[in-house]
């Protein structure tokens, strides 16, 4: 519902959200070899009865359909789980990325993030990862070595029903359109002119759709984030940055969202194609160890 007061537009009341999309013939998965237990109603679901240093082939393939359907899980109590199986878990779902850009240990696909006071959290902005590149990963699997007692949440939205919940006018407007996915903004800001135009050269900006389809469900989502999309492709300027404003204001709606408190041993397993994701950086100075695995993805049709 929306209200108009002046020039001051108010909108309220329930969004119309779905797990699928409105127009899925679409009844909740059932699992025999796992337990999920969703969090939120359209995003996110906490998983046990698996151990993640040796999921069964039955457990890898309801794991899949969990994913595709709640888009993130959550896994507590593998604290036990090493990098090297870390890598292992993911490696079920494809390719692994080796990231051209992050620190990385002895293990090249495990990336480590250790932030504190000598390195503090940059990643609290909304973002999908790597969609500089021509292929944006499917997904991520990031665990918990050492976290804050309180502070240091992680939230991931919902880009099906961020997409579903637009006006029917700009989603015409957006059809069709394809924006400029760029890393010089954010990881370039460090880098020598050098090092900048070596990885320039290496990695072009990419020209992805604003609105791209899921390629295993078919569901139309939002594909423009605040870190790397710079502009809206083939539009006025300042018409380009009003609509990608918009866009950008819609992703952080809280209704599309869910909220993750970590503990050592968690972990969480997104899929990178459905969704944002925004690590608070609000326990500074105290210090959050995470190391994530990245598979590789397709290119956004």
């Amino acid at each position: 519902m929306q209200v108009t007061i002046g020039e001051h537009q108010i909108e309220f009341g329930p969004k119309r959200l779905s797990l699928a999309g409105p127009d899925a013939d679409h009844a909740p998965a059932g699992y025999a070899h796992i337990r999920v237990r969703p969090v939120n109603p359209y995003i996110g679901a906490e998983i046990s009865g698996v151990d993640l240093a040796d999921p069964s082939p039955e457990q890898i393939a309801e794991l899949m359909t969990a994913l595709l359907e709640r888009k993130v899980l959550f896994f507590r109590d593998q604290d036990h789980l090493t990098a090297r199986q870390h890598r292992d878990f993911a490696a079920h779902w494809g390719e692994l990325e080796v990231h051209p850009l992050l620190d990385r240990g002895e293990i090249p696909e495990v990336v480590h993030f250790d932030r504190g006071q000598e390195n503090p959290g940059t990643e609290n902005i909304w973002h999908v990862d790597v969609s500089w590149q021509s292929h944006p990963p499917l997904g991520s699997v990031l665990r918990a070595l050492s976290v804050p007692e309180v502070g240091g949440d992680t939230l991931w939205a919902d880009m099906g029903n961020a997409y579903d919940a637009l006006p029917k006018k700009i989603k015409e407007r957006i059809d069709g359109l394809t924006a400029t996915h760029d890393f010089t903004p954010s990881f370039g800001l460090g880098m020598t002119p050098e090092r900048l135009a070596e990885m320039q050269e290496q990695y072009p900006p990419q020209h992805h759709p604003v609105v791209r389809t899921h390629p295993e469900t078919g569901r139309k989502l939002l594909f423009v984030n605040s870190l790397f999309t710079t502009e809206i492709d083939g539009v006025d300027p300042a018409e380009g940055r009003e609509l990608l404003r918009l866009l950008l204001d819609q992703i952080k709606m809280p209704d599309f969202q869910v909220r993750l408190h970590w503990e050592p041993g968690t972990v969480a397993f997104w899929d990178n194609r459905a969704t944002q994701h925004y690590a608070c950086s609000d326990y500074f100075p105290h210090r959050r160890v995470m190391e994530r695995v990245t598979i590789a993805g397709e290119v956004p049709a």
